[in-house]
């Protein structure tokens, strides 16, 4: 008995160091979660640009390649064997410019015996005259002569223009963009054998095919940009030259010949080109960098600043070309927008500003 009540009281003291040791530990928690630091707001880093005013215009954007609004293939009106050539490719001829020359030899004997038949024939109707007056000469022996004699006159007309097309000449000016024959080759007189390539560059112009209901936004001279992937940063201003009155009903679209002054001859037949067709332009207009828009479902929305903190705002839109969008409504002019880093945010995030654009 002594024994039991002594291990009760042993059983007691443990369980009361042990309660002690609890409500000790719990305090201790207790101060260090008091000691502990609000959790620190991290601002986001973010690059913002500026609403300004500017121009913006609305464009159709499609491809052409370049041709010469004049060119001419030289062909032979005379046949022979090439002897001459005077002109090489790339270099510029006027109209009328001797390019090469057939052999003359064979023509030049036709010609002088025409020649020589025409002097013989002028001679022996001058003879004719003088007796056919005189009723010695039956009329048809006179007309007879005087028929062989216009013969005679048209055969040197044709002696004397084989002997000129035995030249090849420029129809007209511009560059030699393909020469087809060397000297020595035989050429063949209105084959379809092309000697010279011959093409105009201070005139340029291109085709462009586009969606019948565009149709309705073009007119003459309506202004194009072109861009060349051959020449960086350079842009040229062409003109609506002619619209095409129908429609192809195979493919829906209808073709405009767009033409390029190139005065510089910088621009090369054969260039590959960007369009950007001007429909309309909208002068002193809020605009800002394309890049700011978030957009889903036809729904756009930009980040505005505001006391450090990226507040979103529904905009509407006007028009867009490659770097800029027209505000039309929702946002006031200079107000800064987040274009980059806009993402990452959320409607009242803190924000970190590390550039402006």
């Amino acid at each position: 008995m002594k024994s039991t009540t002594s291990n009760i009281k042993t059983f007691v003291l443990a369980a009361s160091l042990l309660s002690s040791a609890i409500v000790l530990s719990g305090c201790n928690n207790a101060e260090a979660v008091a000691e502990e630091k609000p959790a620190e707001v991290i601002a986001i880093p973010v690059e913002v640009a500026v609403v300004q005013n500017g121009n913006i215009s609305s464009n159709y954007v499609t491809t052409t390649v370049l041709e010469p609004k004049e060119e001419a293939e030289v062909i032979s009106k005379a046949s022979g064997i090439l002897e001459q050539l005077y002109v090489e490719e790339g270099q510029f001829v006027e109209a009328g410019e001797l390019l090469a020359e057939i052999e003359q030899e064979r023509i030049q004997l036709n010609l002088d015996k025409a020649k020589a038949e025409l002097a013989s024939l002028t001679i022996e109707l001058d003879r004719i005259n003088k007796v056919h007056s005189q009723n010695l000469v039956s009329s048809d022996t006179y007309d007879k002569l005087k028929w062989q004699y216009e013969v005679a006159k048209s055969n040197l007309k044709i002696a004397e223009l084989d002997l000129k097309e035995t030249k090849i000449i420029a129809p007209i000016s511009g560059y030699i963009a393909k020469r087809y024959v060397k000297e020595g080759n035989l050429v063949e007189q209105y084959q379809r054998q092309k000697l010279f390539h011959i093409v105009k560059l201070n005139v340029l112009e291109g085709t462009v095919n586009l969606p019948e209901q565009e149709l309705s936004k073009l007119r003459i001279n309506q202004a194009a940009k072109l861009s060349f992937t051959a020449l960086p940063g350079k842009e040229v201003i062409a003109r609506v030259e002619r619209i095409s009155p129908v429609v192809d009903a195979s493919t829906g679209t209808f073709s405009v010949k767009l033409i390029v002054e190139n005065p510089d001859n910088v621009l090369k037949a054969g260039m590959f080109a960007q369009v950007k067709l001007v429909y309309d332009t909208h002068s002193n207009t809020k605009l800002l960098p394309k890049k700011a828009l978030i957009s889903i479902d036809n729904k756009h929305t930009v980040f505005t600043i505001n006391d450090n903190k990226a507040e979103k705002t529904i905009v509407t839109l006007g028009y867009q070309d490659d770097l800029f969008v027209e505000i039309i409504d929702g946002l006031a002019l200079d107000a800064q927008v987040v274009t980059t880093g806009q993402n990452n945010l959320k409607d009242q995030a803190v924000i970190q500003i590390i550039d402006t654009i």
